[in-house]
């Protein structure tokens, strides 16, 4: 089940990043950093009371009288919204509440979504709680006081947020269907791609970035079997400032990614792959998911004997953490190999759902340790004693050392690739899991 979206909205300087950034770096947040993708730090995933989410920080909003501004904000705003399941809105208890506060908590309101309001800057309770209350006019319910540099209300914030999650139901999990999110930065060609699939004009499709609004699921039956995609729409380009574009096509691509079993990462053919490729591909990599990288728009690349070797090179250097994904060449205009795109996915998520037999594994592991000696360190050599496989989606396996420090990042790999050789795993992470055990214990 995909974990719940916690959206941070408010206006600039009202703290929001203070909060963001101190709930993703405290210990009660889990953040991964994946190495080789460089990326804003917008997202983050924590967990409170053994309840997990993901939190969004969505930027400043800026209401203001000028029609652009205004649009824009609305937009930023309309995003988050309808990607959360709880929004916290955070307003300035020394500012006081002051009318672009009353502009989004009106947008808020209206959205029917669960909203929980902070007063930030509280730093003594005593002294402020009186201005505390005026934020009551607000309309969004009781306000929580909280100081974000201070730490101080953030248990009773997250209590609060939490008692909004939906409950543990099983209709999710229930439904076996094939989900695949198809992610990119906007105009790639993701809700063309999705059109051509389904063979209707299910999705709306324009030359302008972005103009699909919402995340829009479309089941498709291919030979039989049934799947759910899922489009990532971009934003629509009326803002000049690029980075709030990257901002926001990542937290749509944290949303579906969230909910899918693999994922497509759609790549301009005409542009090649690209940095913000990479901050993208890096959610679904961190959250071990199957992964298809499908290189768009084939038909109008001018293309020599090189080109598909060139554009391969190319994307494995820049999205090098994706070793194992497999790419493809397509074109959503013409259907030039979608039909191979379908048993990709089949594949994909064969693997992602694959069980290696423990004393198999093992094999394995001691053909490995033959061929190349573990890793020693001050007269101290790295001891394998046994590998099993714990969980699927990614596939996960523990392995019992009799020294984690010994344990080099590279030999990690080596025994990865070891295992790659013998089951193949295309498309799918390997999550890896070093435990210690003393010499002789079970």
């Amino acid at each position: 089940m995909s974990k719940p979206i916690v959206a941070i909205v408010g206006r600039p300087n009202v703290g929001k990043s203070t909060l963001f950034n101190v709930l993703a770096g405290s210990r009660i947040s889990i953040v991964k950093d994946t190495p080789g993708v460089t990326r804003d730090r917008i997202y983050a995933d924590v967990s409170w009371t053994d309840r997990d989410f993901t939190m969004i920080d969505t930027g400043g909003i800026e209401p203001d009288s000028k029609d652009i501004i205004l649009s824009q904000m609305r937009e930023q705003a309309q995003i988050a919204i309808d990607t959360a399941d709880v929004i916290v809105m955070i307003v300035d208890v020394r500012q006081g509440l002051v009318d672009a506060d009353a502009k989004v908590a009106d947008l808020l309101r209206r959205s029917k979504k669960p909203v929980v309001l902070a007063v930030n800057k509280v730093d003594n309770f005593q002294k402020f709680m009186m201005d505390v209350y005026e934020f009551y006019n607000l309309g969004l319910g009781e306000p929580v006081p909280i100081s974000a540099a201070s730490r101080l209300g953030l248990g009773d914030l997250l209590d609060e947020v939490i008692r909004y999650f939906p409950a543990n139901s099983q209709e999710e999990t229930e439904d076996e269907r094939p989900k695949v999110a198809i992610i990119g930065k906007p105009n790639t060609g993701k809700s063309s791609l999705i059109n051509r699939l389904c063979g209707k004009d299910r999705v709306i499709v324009s030359d302008i970035a972005g103009t699909t609004r919402d995340a829009v699921d479309t089941e498709v039956t291919f030979h039989g079997q049934e799947y759910v995609l899922i489009d990532t729409a971009g934003i629509r380009r009326k803002s000049k400032i690029k980075e709030e574009i990257e901002r926001y096509s990542i937290i749509r691509a944290v949303t579906a990614v969230e909910r899918a079993d693999v994922v497509i990462l759609l790549i301009d053919g005409t542009e090649g792959v690209t940095e913000q490729d990479a901050k993208i591909a890096g959610i679904a990599h961190e959250r071990g998911k199957g992964i298809i990288i499908a290189v768009n728009k084939w038909d109008i690349v001018e293309k020599d004997d090189k080109t598909i070797y060139r554009q391969t090179e190319r994307i494995r250097q820049i999205l090098s953490f994706l070793s194992y994904a497999e790419i493809m060449f397509i074109s959503a205009k013409t259907g030039q190999r979608l039909h191979k795109l379908y048993e990709m996915i089949d594949l994909v998520m064969q693997n992602n759902s694959m069980r290696v037999a423990t004393g198999v594994l093992n094999e394995i592991m001691s053909e490995a340790v033959a061929l190349q000696q573990p890793p020693s360190d001050k007269g101290k050599r790295l001891k394998l004693y046994y590998m099993t496989q714990v969980s699927v989606k990614p596939p996960t396996f523990v392995i019992f050392v009799n020294d984690k420090e010994l344990m080099h990042f590279s030999y990690t790999r080596y025994l990865e690739n070891r295992i790659r050789d013998a089951f193949g795993f295309r498309g799918t992470a390997l999550k890896f899991i070093i435990r210690e055990r003393k010499e002789g214990g079970k």
